[in-house]
């Protein structure tokens, strides 16, 4: 049983899936950052110096200064600020992975197109095989080649 789990975890596209995850999970932080540091700031400078991370809606009925001071005390709360980078953060992901697998696909040479392996009867239009030469349909002669 090791053997044979040694064996799929040494594949190819296992070793290649592996590898996928753990870019793909240094990708998701590099875009959090980028959401959170570079984007968020100005856009909340625009809509009047709001930092999206600390906005919240308080469930509690007791007054919070703060989304840190609310979270410390245990009152119940919705971060709808931190929902709206999270939501950002992943359309952005999004819009990389479908650039980079639109990239990938044009990239891709089309798989060649099969020989064919029959023609069609000129006299019947029946499929026969490419180097018949007499139709086995109508028995009609057919040119060689």
């Amino acid at each position: 049983m090791l053997k044979e789990f040694k064996a799929f975890a040494m594949r190819g596209n296992v070793l290649d899936m592996a590898v996928g995850i753990i870019v793909g999970a240094a990708f998701g932080r590099i875009i959090t950052s980028l959401v959170n540091d570079v984007i968020m700031p100005p856009i909340g400078l625009i809509l009047g110096k709001v930092d999206f991370s600390s906005l919240f809606i308080n469930l509690s009925g007791t007054p919070y200064a703060s989304l840190a001071d609310a979270r410390k005390a245990g009152a119940s709360v919705i971060a709808y600020g931190a929902f709206l980078n999270t939501i950002l953060d992943f359309v952005i992901v999004a819009f990389v992975i479908f650039l980079l697998i639109k990239q990938v696909n044009r990239l891709q040479k089309p798989a060649p197109a099969a020989a064919p392996t029959t023609k069609d009867c000129p006299f019947c239009q029946s499929a026969i095989p490419i180097k018949a030469t007499r139709c086995p349909h109508c028995t009609s002669q057919l040119a060689a080649g």
